[in-house]
């Protein structure tokens, strides 16, 4: 899943950024609201991490401007305004977490996650797909009662297409929501991570969970 930061503060920025990346998630960061903002309107990120004091434009004007133009990207705001009008605001305004500094880390990362889970609307943090279980606390993967190891990009790959079982997930929508805005996109990056993973979870004897659709792209868990 990815991952924007809106953090004017440098050391927090990057300390966010180390640990949700630690954590699997792909991440962007921006140092001020016009730079954040920019990178918002793309719609591209499943969670934006928003301070609220920024440098040329403060952390609820770009809350308002995405809104009104329909971003849906889940935004959990951080800021030391920690009063009741304070938390009102920033959730009427329509932002979908409240996180005051200072906070620990663990705590934002589990904020995150559940944002992730409620915009696929996935209330359980175990997916399953027939056989196979993969915890999104943990990051671990068991087909038919085997734990498969997989790497942080095809855990990702993974997880997206659970999140979106059944459905066609097309090869740009893969790469808009795994792979971080400076990552190489060529042409068939994608593909090779998904034949990675596929030679990973197929185990021998059991069904071939990831289908390819022609022309459109993948689908998890579908009819072959």
């Amino acid at each position: 899943m990815k991952i924007l930061i809106i953090e004017d503060f440098e050391l927090l920025r990057d300390s966010l950024c180390q640990g949700l990346r630690e954590a699997g998630f792909a991440v962007d960061t921006a140092g001020d609201g016009e730079t954040g903002l920019w990178q918002a309107k793309s719609g591209h990120y499943d969670v934006i991490v928003l301070d609220l004091m920024l440098p040329r434009l403060d952390g609820l004007t770009i809350l308002k401007q995405l809104r009104g133009l329909g971003v849906a990207s889940h935004v959990l705001i951080l800021t030391a305004k920690d009063t009741t009008p304070d938390r009102i605001k920033g959730l009427d305004t329509g932002a979908d977490d409240y996180l005051v500094k200072p906070f620990e880390f663990a705590e934002l990362l589990a904020r995150v996650r559940a944002l992730v889970r409620r915009k696929y609307q996935a209330k359980n943090p175990v997916l399953r797909v027939q056989d196979m279980e993969i915890d999104t606390t943990t990051r671990t993967v068991k087909r038919a009662d085997r734990l498969i190891e997989l790497t942080p990009r095809e855990y990702a790959l993974l997880e997206f297409l659970a999140m979106r079982q059944g459905q066609i997930v097309t090869r740009s929508d893969l790469w808009e929501h795994v792979y971080e805005f400076h990552d190489d996109a060529s042409s068939n990056v994608v593909d090779v991570f998904i034949g990675h993973l596929r030679r990973k979870i197929d185990l021998p004897g059991l069904s071939r969970l990831i289908q390819t659709r022609r022309g459109h792209g993948y689908m998890l868990g579908g009819p072959t």
